[in-house]
């Protein structure tokens, strides 16, 4: 290390009519000049510094990066990148709406499928905004028709798949059950296969009761996210897979459960829905839809009445809270749970990491 010698300088001042008075001259001021290195303090992951402030930086040995300390957000970052931290996620999409088959068809409404159902932890950027988007549950039918399919629903970059319709009605190319986050049930005497869930989301649906004779076939049961839809035997509607149980708010909540089949149209009742949401079958009348904001699958329906609604989804994040920001869009509910704070969002939004 050199030193570099500033010479002295005068200095002065000026009164209020103008005079200059000299006051006298600054002192040498001795300035360091660094040559060859500089080595910073080095530590692994496990012996970082146990009282760090803001702006306190070494080499990690563990990740072989210099690092800097964030008092702010209490988080270690590479430096020269911004912080990231480690949030968990709840991801489902809305429900399938159950099939029909009016009066004067032996075919029934299969139950729809749940929301496809995605959770585990993810890494968030310190600064980025994060959109979600909540998907809807598909529309239930007085026709004679198969269920129609949930909305994705997106956030944190993850989709989760919307629960497929359930199986319905007698005219090809409109009757099978349709594939989703879970998939639809299978109609009752015709077309009676469940359809396929999507791996890592939800579960199949149910097959619908093959015998027909007289109307006796009931519908099959609607996958759910923690379960396959059950298996119509008889004129009874199946019920539907159940859902999955989550921790995430802080307290076990079971979302995502697939529609109850319809009964058979001429005799039997409709299925169960599934735990977690799932809408109960019927026959007649009006089945029950998927509640909402937890992606349950809707009930199908024969005899004229009309099938459930898929209920709509959800999208949660938890955070610790020392790295919430309170930077949000789209009125989520916010509440917390130990160290945690948690956001629901129950419709369309953003969050700001």
């Amino acid at each position: 290390m050199a030193l570099t010698q500033v010479p002295p300088a005068l200095l002065t001042a000026t009164t209020g009519t103008g005079t200059t008075v000299v006051l006298g001259t600054s002192p040498t001021i001795t300035t360091p000049t660094i040559s060859g290195q500089l080595n910073l303090p080095t530590w692994t992951t496990g012996t970082r510094p146990a009282s760090p402030v803001t702006g306190t930086q070494g080499y990690n040995t563990t990740t072989t990066q210099i690092e800097v300390y964030n008092a702010t957000y209490g988080i270690w970052s590479n430096a020269g990148t911004s912080p990231i931290y480690t949030a968990s996620y709840l991801i489902i999409a809305g429900g399938g709406s159950g099939g029909n088959a009016p009066t004067g068809f032996w075919e029934v409404g299969g139950g729809g499928g749940a929301g496809g159902l995605l959770t585990g932890t993810t890494t968030l950027t310190v600064g980025t905004v994060y959109t979600t988007t909540v998907g809807a549950g598909g529309s239930g039918t007085s026709s004679n028709s198969r269920g129609s399919s949930g909305s994705n629903s997106t956030g944190f970059g993850l989709t989760s798949i919307g629960g497929g319709g359930g199986g319905g009605g007698n005219t090809a190319g409109n009757r099978a059950a349709l594939s989703g986050g879970s998939g639809g049930g299978g109609s009752g005497y015709d077309f009676r296969d469940g359809a396929a869930g999507t791996s890592g989301q939800g579960f199949a649906g149910g097959s619908g009761y093959a015998d027909g004779g007289g109307g006796n076939a009931g519908g099959g049961g609607g996958g759910g996210a923690g379960a396959v839809g059950g298996n119509a035997t008889s004129a009874n509607g199946a019920t539907g897979g159940n859902g999955s149980s989550s921790s995430i708010t802080g307290s076990s909540v079971t979302r995502a459960g697939g529609g109850g089949g319809a009964g058979g149209s001429s005799s039997g009742s409709g299925g169960a829905g599934g735990s977690g949401g799932g809408g109960a079958g019927a026959a007649g009348g009006t089945a029950t839809s998927g509640t909402a904001n937890t992606g349950g699958g809707g009930g199908g329906n024969s005899r004229s009445g009309t099938s459930g609604s898929g209920g709509s989804g959800v999208v949660i994040i938890s955070v610790p809270t020392i790295n919430y920001t309170g930077t949000t869009t789209g009125s989520p509910t916010i509440t917390t749970s130990g160290s945690s704070t948690i956001l629901q969002f129950n419709a369309s939004g953003s969050y700001t990491a």
